[in-house]
């Protein structure tokens, strides 16, 4: 039982850093390996751990389903939304070029919300398909 207790504090150590780790990897993937699709699983790596130590239970009283349908949701807003714009724009789906003035920050902004996207939507379904897996009983 003791390493039972040992896991759990070193978890509730390790946790706070793998989410800015997250957050790292996912506003650094632009300039470097990483971005959304990565970030989005090391995030949900965090609350899989918990709920490993502490119990589905526990977790989705932490992250309820209703937190990661919204994130389902909004993550794919995002990033259909981002696409859009260049549409209004009268130009092509996700050409981020005339989503500001300057084609090239333009560029920037646009592979930083389509990411950001794509981080909210895998991070979202890894928790979803993880709890609904361990909900299921024989």
């Amino acid at each position: 039982m003791t390493h039972f207790m040992i896991l759990r504090v070193v978890a509730k150590l390790l946790i706070p850093f793998i989410l800015i780790f997250a957050l790292y990897v996912q506003f650094h993937g632009d300039f470097g390996p990483g971005g959304g699709f990565q970030a989005g699983v090391i995030f949900a790596v965090a609350f899989i751990l918990y709920a490993l130590l502490y119990g589905v239970d526990t977790a989705t009283r932490v992250v309820p389903d209703w937190v990661t349908r919204w994130g389902l949701a909004t993550g794919v807003l995002i990033f259909s939304g981002t696409g859009l714009v260049g549409l209004l724009r009268e130009s092509e789906y996700l050409n981020y070029s005339v989503i500001r003035d300057s084609p090239v920050a333009g560029q920037h902004l646009g592979i930083t919300l389509v990411e950001f996207g794509v981080g909210i939507t895998v991070a979202s379904a890894m928790i979803s398909i993880f709890f609904a897996f361990a909900r299921r009983r024989h």
